[in-house]
Formats: structure tokens, sequence, C-alpha cells
């Protein structure tokens, strides 16, 4: 069986595949068209037998926490592994981080009215052999989903299709050196702090923070970065950054080597306001006047059109502040596809520390 690519000029072709959907519809012929998760609960969504291809996945929750965005984990499994190949919080699977639900789009993910609360993904997710999706709530009340997941059945999958990859990262605080209270402005750099601070060099990335790290062969189609600067004795902008992507195993410098943060995102000059577009995008900011990038960032850019083929293995790293000066929390989910085995993702965080800072510790409202 022959995938059919999903632009507009492809789709006057006509080909044979049986179109599948596994919802959370009252089976019973009533409207109760939800599952409820208790604290602590997993449940399998989808369970499918053979070849095929989950083309779109809905779901909204229901939910009497802040954060349920972050406390709630979306795993995938194909083909009978056992580990999955997708883990992230569902929010961030779903494209904003820091437990943030709110309206935005892309090509491959949205967040939608009701203020955000329908979550969309449209990357296609092929397996040979079977796949799995399941849901687990961390959450300390009772929360009820309704989901849909769309797939195609094949008789057999096409060779040559990678497996589809989702992983979730966290580092508070990336370690920084800079400890000066600095705002910035282009003046900056004639400060004698401002001087300090651009002609450090950065040569090794050794302290770079860490977007992705597989092994195998498949390609990088994107990423959300998640960047909340809350040191405000420390300069909060994050964009002199360079993000640099290392392939497989090569030596320094990397192969792709880019000019700041705000760059790699398709943006300039130090954004600050949203803007969605199909690959690239600012959807979370929240300065003010005085600190222009203090508090929440949450910026998007997917490899649609130009993906970032590996061989061996990739590495996507990229500094926080120039030569890694800022100490800020960082966190992102990476999206690739690739062969498999894929190398064992690092282990997800405790629900506690998934949270914003602001909620760490902070009493979970309970459903009355």
């Amino acid at each position: 069986m022959k995938m059919m690519g999903t632009s507009l000029g492809d789709l006057p072709r006509l080909r044979s595949a049986k179109r599948r959907r596994i919802s959370s519809w009252d089976v019973t012929g009533g409207n109760f068209d939800w599952w409820d998760f208790e604290p602590g609960q997993t449940r399998t969504l989808a369970d499918i037998e053979g070849a095929g291809c989950i083309r779109h996945i809905w779901l909204t929750i229901l939910s009497l926490e802040e954060h349920y965005a972050r406390k709630i984990l979306f795993r995938s499994y194909w083909d009978g592994e056992e580990e999955p190949s997708v883990e992230t919080p569902i929010g961030d699977f779903f494209g904003i981080g820091h437990g943030i639900v709110k309206n935005f789009w892309s090509l491959p993910l949205t967040m939608s009215p009701d203020d955000g609360k329908s979550f969309n993904c449209f990357f296609p997710m092929p397996f040979g052999d079977g796949a799995r999706v399941e849901i687990a709530s961390e959450c300390d009340s009772e929360c009820s989903i309704w989901f849909y997941v769309d797939y195609e059945e094949y008789d057999e999958l096409e060779e040559g299709l990678g497996r589809f990859h989702a992983q979730w990262r966290r580092q508070d605080p990336t370690p920084g050196w800079g400890e000066r209270r600095l705002v910035w402005s282009w003046d900056t750099r004639l400060t004698e702090y401002g001087r300090e601070v651009w002609k450090t060099p950065n040569l090794s990335a050794e302290d770079n923070y860490v977007i992705l790290e597989a092994e195998g062969k498949g390609h990088y189609v994107g990423c959300h970065l998640d960047i909340d600067c809350y040191q405000e004795e420390k300069n909060e902008w994050y964009g002199e950054g360079d993000e640099m992507i290392f392939i497989d195993g090569e030596p320094w410098p990397p192969r792709l080597h880019g000019t700041g943060t705000e760059d790699y995102f398709n943006t300039a000059f130090g954004p600050a306001e949203e803007f969605n577009t199909p690959y690239f995008g600012v959807t979370v900011y929240s300065g003010r006047p005085g600190q222009r990038w203090a508090g929440k960032n949450s910026l998007y850019r997917f490899h649609i059109e130009d993906p970032v083929n590996f061989e061996e293995s990739i590495k996507v790293t990229v500094e926080h502040g120039h030569a890694n000066h800022l100490s800020h929390d960082y966190s992102s989910t990476a999206y690739w596809y690739q062969t498999e085995p894929h190398a064992p993702f690092p282990d997800m965080l405790p629900v506690g520390l998934r949270l914003p800072r602001e909620a760490m510790n902070r009493p979970v409202p309970r459903k009355p």
C-alpha cells in the first residue's frame, strides 16, 4: 500500500485504503461521549492491529486543575515496542508548554476554540504491525477526556517510512555564568558587562540546552521551545543564544550553526508579540515595561519543507543566552521520524517537577 501525500495538488489522486476511527463515543447510544480518568489512571485510547497510519488526533479535556496540560502524559507505541516513541505532557505534545492552553495554529498542531481547549495533531504516524495510544493522568482529581483517533488501514506498509517520535525535556535553571542584572538594549554591547558577554566565545556547545539527542536514521521535523525568564537579576533577553545542530557525530563546528534563538524560529530583533504561521511562530509572550522578555515565552519551528536528515545520529541544541550566560527555565518538545529501535528517552520528570515554577509549591484545587 502506497501512502499518498496530503498537499492540495495531490488530493485528486485515488487510492485504496480504509478510513477508520476510534473515539470516545457513547456506545449505548447516549450522549456521555467521554472517558473519565481517576487520579493516577492510565487508559489506552487506541490499540490498533496490522499496518496503517494515524492521520489525525483530536481531543479535549475537562479538568478543574489549572495545570492539567502538564500533569497528563501522552504516549504512543509502534509495532509492539515496549518503550514509547512519544512521551510528553499532553499540552506540550499539542504545541505549547508552561502548562498553558490557548488558541494558536500551525500546520501540524493546533489549539483551537474554546480558548484553546480543542487539541489537534495532523502529523502522520505510520506503523507496520500495530499502534497503541495511551493517556496517563497524574492529576489529583478526576478529569474527563473526549477524543478521536483517525487512521488509515493498509494491507501492508510501504518500505522506507520512519516512525514518528516526540520527546519532552526540561532544565531549570540552565547553568548560566552571568550574574549582573542587565536590561537589554542595543547599548548593552557598550557596557563592561555587555562587552564581556558578547566577546565570550562558545566553541564547544558543552553547556548548551539540549532539545533532542537521537540515534538511528531519520529526520528532525521541528520543535517548540518554552522559556521562563524569571531571574530578574540577570538579563532576560534569551535570543542571542545560537542553535547548533550536530549530525552523525561530526566534530565542531556543527553543520548547522545559527545566529540567535529568535533567528532559528524565523523572527528577528527580539520578538515582543505573538504570531502564528504554518511553520513557525510565537505562541506565548508575557513581557512587561522595563522587562521586555521577562516571564514566559514560547516559540515553534517546524521543518516540514526542510527536514533535517541524519544517517546515524542527531543532537539539536541551543545556547541559553550568548555563550550560555543566562540561568532560566528551559523546556522543549522535539518531533522527528526515524528507524527503530530508538535510543532510550530521558526519564520523565515526576509531576511536581513538570509544573510551571509558580505552581510547584501551590496546593492543587480539588473537585468539590
